[in-house]
């Protein structure tokens, strides 16, 4: 009489041998994994370090370019802004995308009356000059942005008062850690600004406004540094 024993999960060598199998291929998916994640890791840190290259250069290109714009732009409206507009030099800025020309006004000719007076005398010669000089303007911005690729924005000052007759509105693009975002967050909570993007804005106008000498500094020793570097080397 034969004994049959009752084939069990330990009992097959086949099922070990699955088991055993099934072990090492998970075992072995998981190294790829790892190895992928790695892979991707180190894609991501290249790309982005390439990525950062990329905007220094293009940064410090664009900043160069801008340095060596400027004197020529002031010299070319120089040349062709008539003597007679302004009661003295006008104010020329210029960055990647627009230039910016603000001119005195000869104060009205009655000194006297009151502040609001004088002030509704200052802008009726702001508007008589923007009337009297639109098309002359007109032709000298559109030859300006044909030959420097910027826009051209207009804008004068008389007496107490100062109006920009066109201006250009740019998106900046930008990255900001939580830290940085909580301060514009908080601009927006306490009123300050509207959104994000105006609370970034606000915090320009009062680093320009806090920081304008120390602004100017800097712009001087750029345009020193550029001035040198085409000099080149000296020979000796």
């Amino acid at each position: 009489m034969s004994t049959r024993r009752a084939g069990g999960p330990a009992d097959d060598p086949a099922g070990a041998g699955d088991r055993g199998s099934a072990t090492e291929s998970s075992a072995t998916e998981s190294s790829a994994t790892e190895s992928s994640a790695t892979e991707s890791s180190a894609t991501e840190s290249s790309a982005n370090e390439s990525s950062a290259i990329k905007s220094y250069a293009s940064d410090s290109t664009a900043a160069k370019d801008n340095t060596a714009t400027e004197d020529k732009v002031w010299g070319w409206f120089t040349d062709r802004i008539p003597a007679e507009w302004f009661t003295a030099a006008p104010d020329i800025q210029v960055d990647r995308e627009e230039i910016t020309i603000v001119g005195p006004l000869a104060a009205p000719d009655k000194p006297g009356g009151t502040d609001a007076e004088r002030a509704a005398a200052a802008r009726g010669r702001i508007r008589r000059f923007r009337e009297e000089t639109r098309n002359r303007r007109m032709e000298i911005a559109r030859e300006a942005e044909h030959r420097f690729r910027r826009k051209v924005s207009w804008g004068v000052t008389c007496a107490e008062a100062s109006e920009m007759f066109t201006t250009l509105s740019v998106p900046v693009m930008t990255r900001l850690r939580q830290p940085e975002r909580r301060v514009l967050d908080t601009l927006v909570d306490a009123g300050v600004a509207r959104s994000r993007s105006d609370a970034l804005a606000w915090c320009v106008r009062l680093t320009g406004e806090n920081a304008d000498a120390w602004l100017s500094r800097l712009r001087a020793a750029l345009r020193h540094v550029e001035e040198v570097r085409d000099q080149g080397p000296a020979s000796g």
